[in-house]
């Protein structure tokens, strides 16, 4: 027996686990829709196909032993800034890149939890862009139509799930990496907290900005895929404390005070909202009021807080280019902002970082007299294929901040966001 392409990862695990299929028929399964969609969709970078078998006939021995782990045989797909042991990690790059030998904490935990990695799928150089193309592996596609981008830079992730290639997947999140994608494929992405998700081998990703997150069709799938891979490695420097995000699916979470905020934050580069997207945005609002819900528009003090993003994101950069072991290949783009974030590195760097805890309690202050703020997630819906990929730096900015301008505040904050 198989599962429809449409069973998540919570169905997935109740079949295994019920004996009502078998970990080898699900990985075949998403082995033979990725290749069936490679040409199209494009969503793998690298596709562990011998690998991926065996650890299914292993997770099939021990279900049949009785044992049960929350993932315990279900295909997942992972963003290619991860490692997993025996596989390359580019991050979007070009050049043939060496295996690595560890699998990073994130991906343990996984495994940990009994899933089976497929794949490693498709970013852009670094993460950088919200669209996931490039000259190491072409374009990426959006299932819901081939002519746009599913967004970035976790688009692969994004893809793979929204097509059905593989249940749910884990992304990162930088300024809008997880929740970009997830808005234009139709998607649950929660970008956690930081050190929520473990980043390990590095204990901060791009001066902490970034943070792993996941991608699912149902906020219960997503939710499940979060608690199996959260968690710390001992020398992380950020450690929350547990939660358990399945549980909280089911919970009624009484009457909510909502802001409704669809000012973008300060950029120094325009932004403005499409009405379709804005009209959705209220349609939803209104919903959530006939629920019982207070909502009232009202926007968080985010004051110049674009200020503190710019030393960290782009000395992170900076910190990636070094290690690049073919740095003539990268993206004029990329090494132009890499030389930015060197010179940031010093004086604007330690201001940047300290703004942070005057930012917690400012906007803190703000979510004392709310619980949820309802923004969008992007101001635009996704371009075309190609739409950003030959513009300069500074016009590639300027579109990127057009069509996403409200995701990336809360990667400085370090606190959740969810689309």
């Amino acid at each position: 027996m198989t599962l429809d392409r449409s069973a998540g990862l919570t169905e997935s695990a109740r079949a295994l686990a019920a004996g009502e299929v078998t970990s080898r028929a699900l990985v075949e399964q998403a082995l033979a829709r990725i290749e069936a969609t490679q040409g199209t969709v494009n969503a793998f970078r690298v596709v562990r196909t011998r690998a991926a078998l065996a650890e299914a006939d292993a997770a099939d021995k021990e279900l049949a032993a009785g044992v049960r782990a929350p993932l315990l045989g279900v295909p997942v797909a992972v963003k290619d800034d991860m490692d997993v042991a025996g596989e390359p990690t580019a991050f979007g790059c070009e050049g043939e890149f060496p295996s690595v030998a560890q699998d990073g904490e994130a991906v343990r935990r996984l495994r940990a939890a009994g899933a089976v990695i497929v794949g490693k799928t498709n970013t852009c150089e670094f993460g950088q862009w919200p669209f996931t193309e490039g000259p190491a592996f072409g374009a990426t596609r959006n299932p819901w139509n081939p002519a746009h981008t599913p967004g970035g830079s976790s688009g692969g992730s994004a893809a793979a799930v929204a097509a059905g290639l593989v249940p749910a997947a884990l992304g990162s999140d930088g300024a809008g990496s997880v929740r970009i994608p997830a808005s234009w494929t139709h998607l649950i992405g929660i970008k956690p907290q930081r050190g929520r998700i473990s980043t390990w081998p590095r204990g901060e990703s791009f001066q902490g900005i970034t943070v792993n997150g996941t991608l699912a069709r149902t906020v219960a799938d997503a939710a499940l895929l979060l608690d199996a891979a959260s968690g710390n490695h001992e020398r992380d420097p950020h450690r929350p404390p547990a939660i358990d995000a399945s549980a909280a699916v089911t919970r009624d979470p009484g009457r909510l005070r909502i802001a409704l905020s669809l000012k973008p934050p300060f950029t120094a580069l325009p932004a403005r909202l499409q009405p379709e997207v804005a009209a959705q945005v209220r349609r939803l609002a209104e919903k959530l009021a006939a629920l019982g819900h207070t909502v009232e528009e009202a926007d968080p003090p985010y004051g110049q807080i674009g200020l503190t993003f710019i030393p960290r994101a782009t000395v992170g950069l900076a910190e990636r280019v070094r290690e690049a072991p073919f740095p003539a290949l990268l993206d004029r783009r990329t090494r132009d902002a890499a030389r930015l974030g060197r010179l940031l590195g010093g004086a604007p760097l330690r201001a940047a970082r300290r703004a942070e805890a005057v930012l917690h309690r400012r906007i803190g202050t703000f979510l004392t007299s709310y619980d949820v703020i309802l923004a969008p997630t992007t101001a635009a819906p996704p371009p075309r294929v190609g739409a950003m990929l030959p513009l300069s730096g500074f016009a590639t900015d300027r579109a990127m901040i057009a069509a996403c301008p409200y995701a990336w505040p809360w990667n400085v904050l370090g606190w959740p966001g969810v689309n």
